[in-house]
């Protein structure tokens, strides 16, 4: 099939990478290179990257619906138009131009979690399964009917970085198995159930404040669901102290407070929570050992005041 690609991070890629081996893609589309950093070196998206590699035509507008885009989209006339994280919405008059419509790979099990950050919030609230589906796009917001899904386990110390990566990769998968089907007229759409809908916000630094009185479980799964962006955070001795990895342990004590050094256990409103890989502000990431043969800290002190 004569493929239109759509997608910006680098989830997208194992997409594209799989669709570029079976189909003719014609063009990618992807978001404008961005400022990254503390030099904010302009830098391509992840699937620019991927596409110039694969000798791909790319296309960085700013806003599909105020530039050419239709008019090359229509010029092109491709079966299908694919669309994974591509962080904009598109106009009706695009979505019309596929025969085989435009199909979009969506990190959830919709309808739960629809919107930019599914992956995060399925790990942020302690969820057991979680998956990806690929549906047919329409006007709303991840509403279109239902193609395929495929599920995934969520390990109890899966971080949202490892659980991204790997639904990636099933992502593409899913995507050509869909792309198959529909060729072969074999795709059966099914209608989301709007009633058992969610939303899964963007992530902020508004979030990344840990509680210690909190349960160890939902600290844990907090800090699980922020790596590794935005970072869930405590303070200690003024300067921000980011915490990246835990797991969960047993103890008694006043939230914040250090049961031990080794390993760095720290108390919280129900059991305890080890921390594993920390950052302290102006410092290199490292694990917990490394930083407390720099930094003494003493069992009894309390963190987060």
């Amino acid at each position: 099939m004569n493929v239109v690609f759509m997608g910006t991070p680098d989830f997208a890629v194992p997409s594209l990478e799989n669709i570029a081996k079976v189909h003719n893609v014609q063009a990618v589309f992807t978001q404008p290179d961005k400022p990254v950093g503390r030099k904010m070196i302009l830098t391509p998206p992840d699937v620019k990257v991927c596409a110039e590699k694969l000798g791909i035509p790319v296309y960085q507008p700013v806003k599909l619906k105020d530039s050419d885009s239709y008019e090359i989209i229509k010029e092109l006339n491709p079966d299908v138009i694919v669309v994974v994280a591509y962080g904009q919405i598109l106009p009706e008059n695009i979505l019309n131009i596929p025969r085989y419509g435009c199909i979009n790979v969506h990190g959830s099990l919709l309808p739960k979690y629809r919107g930019a950050a599914p992956i995060q919030w399925s790990v942020l609230n302690g969820d057991k399964v979680t998956g990806v589906t690929t549906m047919y796009m329409e006007k709303g917001l991840d509403t279109g009917d239902i193609l395929e899904t495929k599920k995934y386990e969520i390990g109890i110390n899966d971080t949202a970085g490892e659980v991204f990566d790997t639904l990636a990769e099933m992502g593409g998968k899913l995507i050509l198995d869909t792309l198959e089907k529909a060729e072969k007229g074999e795709l059966h759409p099914i209608k989301q159930d709007d009633s058992k809908s969610s939303y899964a916000k963007m992530l902020d630094k508004s979030m990344c404040n840990i509680d210690f009185a909190k349960t160890n479980l939902q600290v844990h799964n907090q800090v699980r669901g922020l790596s590794p962006w935005p970072v869930a955070s405590t303070k200690l001795n003024g300067k921000v102290l980011k915490i990246f990895e835990t797991r969960l342990a047993d103890g008694k004590g006043k939230p914040g407070e250090i049961l031990n050094t080794n390993p760095l256990t720290i108390a919280c409103g129900e059991g305890a929570v080890v921390v594993n890989t920390v950052q302290l502000q102006g410092k290199k990431k490292m694990d917990s050992k490394a930083f407390l043969q720099g930094h003494k800290l003493e069992k009894g002190t309390v963190i987060g005041e």
